[in-house]
């Protein structure tokens, strides 16, 4: 007999969460009974996502059947003053209205596409070419795995895809051929620093661009939501935001950690040669890697907006275009098969899971009760007496350290991301500048733990680091990469005129 499909005490947590606020705690004054429904099903789905209940794809499905079944986004009266004729169809519509989010579809398809890189072997190819120029020093190859996660981070929305399947197995080679192997207790010759350089190099470039990791379309969503669509930020806006502040992150992340823990090898001379045999191995670059790299170029180009920039707006592709532009032409040239895009699960998956949340989220916005919450927390803060900027850095401390309890990025931007930024401008935080500062900080929370995101268990579970040497470097660098997007980003958004 087949188990249950799902993991009974987080479940029973998670439905008794729901239980509780949909029929013990009182609906709130300013709150309709839609949506404080809707935030029970909420916190449901979000406590089972946190306790790993289900994977998060099947829980999405059971978020879109409640929505459906439960008719909670369909108000009782119509414009008319009649009731709705047919609340049934429109709750299945309203359930699954997130599927035709371009911003959903952007990053769906992008991870399709960053499938060429590891096929083709471009990402294993850059990588050793940076070791080939700057592996003479530990520290050199330190950046160089930080500057090919900088490369690749543009097309490779699956963060953990980046760090942990095309970055990480070159850093372990590096690592054996030092013999630095934690299975022989040498992870602190060099395996270790380089370990931990490959992990926080993937928070910092995953907040650089909106195609650097899969929740940072659903930050976009939410800024755009809490402003009226005042603020949408648009891939060429994020890029030039996060750029300045982004490159000096990664320039001091590979200092800091050498400082931290520093490596027992410094001189890696025979680094350079052995990634230069790497690249003897993989002979000259296949037709299958120069499409990809062409292809690359031109999804940067047009990401960038720079057709619109010299011909004007009639030649600007959305992005989301762009991205179904780069996948036709990888399955044209056959770099691609459709089989691998029917094989790249995670990309259906995260259209799936990213739906449903948008959904969600989307309907607590609508409903009120994301306004309702910001009030209140936004009056509790306003009544110790701050300014906007102490009342602004609390808000992004709460947010940032709250990730200590998450497992998943998107579970704690959706959960609280949206009520947060909204609180921020009810207590006069200049709206593009904070929104810019907690996308940031969607991206840098993953620092933290060795559960933060995807890519933190592939790297932690090849045991280069001890828990507690991995905890202390994410603390150092939250508190490092914090400053710099707040002080260098600061200075850098008063110059571009965000705030």
């Amino acid at each position: 007999m087949n188990k249950i499909g799902f993991k009974p005490i987080p479940a029973a947590i998670a439905l008794g969460l729901a239980l509780l606020i949909w029929f013990v705690i009182p609906v709130p004054d300013g709150v309709t009974p839609q949506a404080w429904h809707l935030l029970a099903m909420f916190v449901g789905v979000i406590a089972a996502i946190i306790g790993k209940a289900m994977p998060i794809g099947a829980l999405s499905i059971i978020a879109v059947m409640l929505v459906a079944v439960t008719q909670v986004t369909v108000p009782e009266l119509g414009a008319d003053g009649n009731p709705i004729k047919k609340p049934a169809e429109m709750a299945i519509k309203d359930a699954l209205s997130s599927f035709a989010d371009p911003l959903i579809w952007l990053i769906g398809i992008s991870i399709m596409i960053s499938r060429g890189i590891l096929k083709t072997g471009l990402g294993a190819r850059i990588g050793y070419y940076f070791i080939s120029l700057f592996g003479k020093k530990t520290l050199g190859i330190g950046y160089s795995l930080a500057l090919s996660e900088l490369i690749l981070a543009p097309v490779t929305p699956s963060n953990t895809a980046r760090g942990g399947g095309i970055i990480h197995p070159v850093m372990k080679a590096i690592s054996s051929s030092y013999d630095s192997d934690p299975e022989k207790g040498t992870q602190g010759r060099i395996g270790r620093y380089l370990a931990l350089v490959n992990y926080h190099s993937n928070p910092i470039t995953s907040a650089m661009f909106i195609t650097a990791t899969a929740p940072n379309p659903l930050v976009v969503d939410l800024i755009a939501k809490a402003t009226n669509s005042e603020i949408h930020l648009s891939w060429g806006t994020w890029a030039l935001a996060m750029l300045l502040p982004g490159l000096v992150a990664m320039f001091l992340m590979p200092l800091v950690l050498y400082f931290v823990y520093p490596p027992e090898i410094k001189e890696t001379p025979n680094a350079a040669q052995f990634a230069k045999d790497r690249l003897k191995e993989q002979g000259p670059m296949n037709r299958g890697e120069k499409i990809m790299l062409a292809i690359f170029a031109v999804l940067l180009v047009l990401w960038a907006g720079i057709p619109a920039m010299i011909f004007g707006k009639a030649f600007a592709v959305n992005p989301t275009a762009t991205a179904f532009i780069g996948l036709s032409l990888l399955l044209l040239s056959g770099v691609l098969t459709w089989d691998d895009v029917l094989k790249e699960k995670g990309a259906w998956d995260t259209v799936v899971w990213f739906s449903a949340l948008v959904m969600m989220a989307s309907f607590l916005n609508k409903l009120g009760l994301i306004g309702w919450f910001s009030d209140m927390l936004g009056n509790g803060i306003k009544n110790t007496g701050m300014g906007w900027v102490g009342a602004s850095a609390l808000l992004l401390l709460i947010y940032m350290y709250a990730h200590y309890m998450f497992a998943s990025t998107t579970a704690h931007i959706t959960a609280m991301l949206g009520a947060f930024y909204a609180a921020g401008l009810f207590l006069g935080a200049p709206p593009m500048a904070f929104g810019l500062m907690i996308a940031a900080v969607s991206s840098l929370m993953m620092t933290l733990t060795h559960y933060a995101t995807g890519t933190a268990p592939v790297i932690f579970g090849s045991g280069y680091t001890t828990l507690g040497e991995w905890w202390k470097a994410g603390f150092v660098m939250s508190v490092v990469n914090l400053l710099v997007f707040v002080v260098v980003g600061g200075i850098w958004w008063k110059a571009l005129g965000y705030w």
